[in-house]
């Protein structure tokens, strides 16, 4: 099957890039190759790296790809950045660029254990080379510890309740699929909450996912580190999906944009923090309408673009 893949908010993700013909480049979150493909377009004389973790993303970005000689695919996590520009020899880039969040061919294929509208085995890797799964957070962790997380990671204000659920149900039967936990959810969130807005498995799965790949855990730190790989007048660009990944993006870049993190009652200075990151956009960019009509799984996307000092 041709899994299709519309990247979301392209053209102002590329443009917010400024490339150089001759620059370097990085598309940390390589997905179905789309940024990348359109960053090569224009760094005709540079190079550009593709980062992924998972096989089938370097696969098929790899074949769709082939045709430029420029184009580096790494399979590795994005936090290790400064490990992955190391050992392929290169001090600094131009820009780098993060589409967060599930790619549209992950959510697709019913086999990862992504989506909620297939009853497939709880997964949810996006490297499946790692050993932890979505089935072993529904069925290993503490009641506490779930509410936590469906609270923390998806925003869930039935947190407490679907993981009391979870807890009586795996007490009678292991929950091995993703069937097993909608129907789990359902019964936690009362009938008229059900149907009223989006699906009501949606920020259960989401949490549970952001938990098995460590997405926010690794989060700050590795925007840190790429904007120290930075060379001056580079730019980073990163494009969230929900609420906590951009306010983690937000206060990274407003870390990197302080001159000084001295305490406030300090006559002057000591620190010798400099500034690292200009913020080139002090609101978010959002998609148009027209790409809203166009790609759904662009709704709630926000793109924020940064240059080194």
């Amino acid at each position: 099957m041709d899994y299709k893949h519309k990247s979301v908010l392209l053209d102002e993700s590329i443009d917010g890039l400024c490339i150089k013909p001759d620059g370097i480049y990085v598309d940390a979150t390589l997905g179905g190759g789309g940024h990348t493909y359109e960053i090569l377009k224009r760094a005709t004389h540079g190079k550009v790296i593709g980062i992924d973790q998972d096989d089938y993303a370097i696969e098929r970005a790899t074949e769709k790809l082939k045709d430029y000689n420029n184009f580096i695919p790494v399979k590795n996590n994005f936090s290790n950045i400064k490990e992955i520009l190391n050992e392929l020899n290169i001090d600094k880039i131009d820009g780098i660029i993060f589409d967060l969040g599930v790619s549209s061919f992950q959510l697709d294929i019913p086999e990862r254990g992504f989506s909620y509208n297939y009853d497939m085995p709880l997964d949810m890797r996006m490297d499946e080379n790692q050993t932890t799964t979505a089935r072993h957070i529904v069925n290993g962790y503490e009641e506490q510890e779930l509410s936590r997380i469906l609270w923390e990671y998806g925003e869930e204000k039935w947190a407490a309740r679907i993981a009391k659920f979870i807890v009586q149900e795996r007490e009678h039967e292991f929950i091995e699929t993703t069937g097993q936990l909608v129907t789990i959810i359902k019964k936690a969130i009362p009938k008229q909450v059900r149907q009223e807005g989006s699906h009501p498995a949606k920020r259960t799965f989401q949490a549970i996912r952001i938990e098995v790949n460590r997405e926010l855990e690794i989060l700050e730190n590795t925007i840190k580190d790429a904007v120290e790989s930075l060379n001056p007048g580079g730019r980073i660009c990163v494009i969230t999906f929900h609420s906590l990944e951009d306010r983690i993006i937000k206060n990274a870049f407003t870390d990197l944009y302080k001159d000084c993190i001295c305490p406030p009652e300090f006559p002057k200075c000591v620190c010798d923090h400099r500034r690292k990151l200009k913020i080139i956009t002090r609101k978010p960019i959002i998609p148009s309408n027209e790409e809203l009509d166009e790609n759904r799984r662009a709704h709630s996307a926000k793109l924020r673009i940064g240059e080194r000092v």
